[in-house]
């Protein structure tokens, strides 16, 4: 526990078990609202091959995890440790140019 706390520069098991919470909730609201979005786009399951159902899905829940971690880290006060999180994982994707 000590090494991940000094990894993610927080202070308390407590704000671990909060940051893991966030991760599960948003894991679980991203992909509970990338399902009407598939379906808004004319993409059902059951009439659309998975070759193209799966990839579009996973398409639509990556951005909508972005921005429910850094929502849902608000919520529960980690703003500033998913924001720090959110900037790394952008700057690895070679996107950082979104964030000037």
């Amino acid at each position: 526990m000590e090494r991940l706390k000094k990894r993610w520069g927080i202070d308390s098991n407590f704000q671990i078990v909060i940051i893991c919470i966030v991760f599960a909730v948003t894991g679980s609201a991203a992909a509970k609202l990338a399902a009407p979005l598939t379906e808004f786009i004319g993409l059902a399951r059951e009439s659309t091959s998975p070759w193209l159902f799966w990839p579009v899905r996973i398409a639509l829940i990556f951005p909508i995890y972005q921005v429910l971690l850094v929502f849902f880290g608000w919520l529960f006060g980690q703003f500033a440790f998913f924001w720090n999180f959110e900037k790394k994982m952008i700057n690895r994707l070679g996107l950082g140019f979104l964030l000037k």
